[in-house]
């Protein structure tokens, strides 16, 4: 009898945990989104140039390597809002890259910000309700990423419009994969720190929109 009590209570304990993590992780994406929204609105006020490949890069693994070694501390969220306001900077630039050189770009720039945020609701909610656990899922989509990253270097450095098309198109499967993926390790625990799973979803953010993004304007795009 006292081990099925205790062991009720530990699953009430974690089941607690669970979802305060899942709270918390969305009230803190749902801040640094906005926060990430408005750098990139001033970004575009502003003019501001883009900095670039490498200096994308270098400042993303910084401040990504930042978020990791804070994350158990206050400082933690420190290096989160300088990561997305990083992020949120460097979409300034592309967002009136595609203003200026599509006639339709207000519309190109509506549906893929529409589009990013049913995708994430819908996969969100999916992975919510299946009361199902992807872990399984882990190891295909880094490597999935893996590859996909480094093919997209490879298409840009080499300039290969049709390869970095089809990168567009992988990463948008593999990052509506990492929401059912995340959202289900932090329902059912696999994730217990909400810093890092806020990360994690605003970069898969990240990723689908500009994805879509670039999809759009390749197929759609009115000069």
């Amino acid at each position: 009898m006292n081990s099925e009590r205790t062991a009720y209570t530990s699953q009430a304990q974690t089941a607690l945990a669970t979802n305060n993590v899942l709270r918390n992780t969305y009230m803190l994406l749902s801040m640094t989104l906005l926060f990430s929204a408005a750098v990139a609105g001033t970004a575009m006020a502003l003019n501001a140039p883009h900095p670039g490949l490498i200096i994308t890069l270098v400042g993303y693994f910084g401040l990504l390597f930042a978020v990791e070694k804070t994350k158990e501390s206050a400082m933690g969220l420190v290096t989160v809002f300088a990561l997305t306001g990083f992020m949120g900077y460097t979409i300034g630039p592309i967002l009136n890259m595609y203003l200026s050189a599509f006639s339709n770009g207000g519309e190109i720039v509506m549906l893929a910000m529409g589009g990013t945020g049913a995708i994430f609701v819908g996969l969100s909610a999916y992975a919510l309700a299946s009361g199902k656990r992807f872990n399984q899922w882990g190891g295909m989509l880094f490597m999935g990423v893996l590859v996909a990253f480094v093919m997209g270097i490879i298409a840009v450095v080499f300039s290969i419009p049709a390869l970095s098309l089809a990168v567009s198109a992988l990463f948008v499967l593999l990052m509506s994969g990492l929401i059912v993926y995340q959202t289900g390790e932090i329902v059912h625990g696999g994730e217990t720190n909400y810093i890092s799973a806020t990360v994690t979803l605003f970069v898969t953010i990240y990723n689908l929109f500009l994805s879509l993004l670039h999809l759009l304007g390749a197929f759609m795009g009115e000069e």
